[in-house]
């Protein structure tokens, strides 16, 4: 079996890790940052706290090594670490990410030294061959008329409460418009509560409107962005015209638009404006693309989950341009005292079917409360499939997440609950909104009785669907 060994895990060496972790063999990995150790441990990940460019630190007695990967985001780390690896392993295969701020000394370093170079830049002039072979030529031509004809300014809409995928695209989606001389704005209904998301859009200071269905939202154009359809998991009018639709989820009636879309396989919306970005040749600002970067990497789980080379190529040509100090201080920011409370409960009230859980938690305060207590109880062993869900204003909101590729979630949400409201997603990570009526009728004194109704109902379906019943 191959033995590797991981020298430095930044943002493209976590997703190499998450990849090898899949594979036979032994993997070990040292990186410098504590808080990236004991989140690779977290993971299953054998992982080690120390310097990687001191030969005596990387050193493994009694562990043969077969191939090392310099993959810190630093090149200086990279050029330094590789020449120790050298040193200490000098028949290993040596892979060695370029890394940022390369210089021509730390460029001469590394291919002195290693067996092969992972280089953004190359990846892109390749694309570039590709995209004018392909029928993504077609796809460029076509959105560039589109955006050519538009008179006046573009609403680029997102779903209601988006997440990182939805905001990074409509914000991709202005820089096109922006390059064809289109005025627009970026809009969303409902709200954006989760912690990680607020500190993104704070952080890199993106501009999004957050809009109600009262609001004047007389746009010249209208573009729907990570959704297929207007005033489905949106709160535009149904029979809203349409001129542009860019989408990675498998839409759930027939789609109307002057330009779309929709590839299924993609694991990230991010990506495929990622593609129009790259092929007009476009020079966007860092928090553009660290708003892309950042929205692959949640939808697709750290380049975990339903990947692609083309999320993968995308994910590298946005690395120099990104700023990874924000995206680290967006993915630590505090807990709120809701989420821990509705993590709390769904530990508490969990209802074991075999190695699937679920949990209602009763009234929320914050439905994105759901989606981190469903992340946190798959953690748990023998857990396979968490399902949790509470209400709040008059709907019941459904987060489920699964590991493994035994259950698509996506259509078992859709099966249970389609009926009901709105329900769908991925195989592995789906959500549903479901109206409370009747049971709304209950006082808020009978909370408890409100809670009980609610878990008749939908558990039962829940197991059910899971089960084929």
């Amino acid at each position: 079996m191959v033995s590797r060994l991981v020298l430095g895990c930044g943002t493209t060496g976590h997703a190499l890790v998450q990849s090898f972790a899949g594979r036979r063999g032994d993997l070990f990995v040292i990186d410098s940052d504590e808080s990236r150790v004991e989140s690779l441990r977290n993971e299953k990940v054998a992982a080690e706290l120390g310097d990687v460019t001191d030969p005596e630190v990387i050193r493994r007695p009694n562990h043969p090594v077969d191939v090392v990967v310099v993959a810190s985001d630093a090149a200086e780390v990279n050029r330094l670490a590789a020449d120790a690896a050298r040193e200490v392993y000098p028949n290993a295969e040596l892979v060695a990410l370029l890394g940022f701020e390369a210089t021509n000394h730390d460029r001469a370093a590394l291919e002195s030294l290693a067996d092969h170079i992972v280089d953004p830049g190359a990846a892109v002039l390749d694309h570039v061959e590709e995209v004018t072979a392909t029928g993504a030529s077609v796809r460029l031509q076509a959105l560039r008329e589109v955006l050519n004809d538009i008179e006046g300014t573009l609403g680029v809409f997102m779903h209601d409460n988006p997440d990182p995928d939805a905001i990074a695209a409509a914000v991709g989606l202005q820089a096109l418009a922006g390059d064809a001389g289109v005025d627009s704005e970026a809009c969303y209904f409902g709200e954006i509560s989760h912690q990680e998301n607020r500190a993104f859009v704070n952080l890199l200071d993106l501009e999004v409107r957050n809009v109600t269905a009262a609001d004047d939202l007389e746009y010249d154009a209208v573009a729907l962005v990570d959704h297929s359809a207007p005033g489905v998991n949106d709160q535009l009018d149904p029979e809203t015209d349409v001129d542009i639709i860019i989408d990675h989820h498998p839409p759930k009636a027939d789609v109307d638009a002057t330009f779309v879309d929709i590839r299924e396989e993609m694991g990230a919306a991010s990506t495929i404006l990622v593609e129009y970005i790259r092929g007009y040749n476009l020079d966007i600002d860092t928090s553009v693309a660290t708003a892309l970067l950042y929205g692959i990497r949640v939808d697709t789980k750290d380049f975990a989950r339903e990947i692609t080379i083309d999320d993968f190529e995308a994910g590298a040509w946005l690395l120099p341009q990104t700023d990874t100090d924000v995206l680290e201080r967006i993915e630590t920011p505090s807990m709120s005292a809701d989420t821990l409370d509705t993590i709390a409960a769904a530990i508490r009230n969990r209802e074991l079917d075999g190695s699937m859980l679920a949990s209602c938690v009763g009234s929320i305060a914050d439905r994105d409360t759901l989606a981190q207590a469903a992340d946190r109880l798959l953690a748990m062993r023998g857990v396979t499939v968490t399902f949790v869900y509470g209400f709040t204003e008059g709907t019941i909101y459904v987060s489920a997440r699964a590991r493994g590729k035994d259950i698509d979630l996506g259509a078992v949400l859709r099966e249970a609950f389609g009926d009901l409201g709105s329900a769908g997603g991925h195989a592995d990570m789906a959500g549903a909104q479901l109206p409370l009526g009747l049971f709304d009728e209950v006082d808020d004194e009978a909370e408890a009785t409100l809670t009980e109704m609610v878990e008749d109902v939908v558990s039962k379906r829940f197991f059910d669907a899971v089960r084929g019943e």
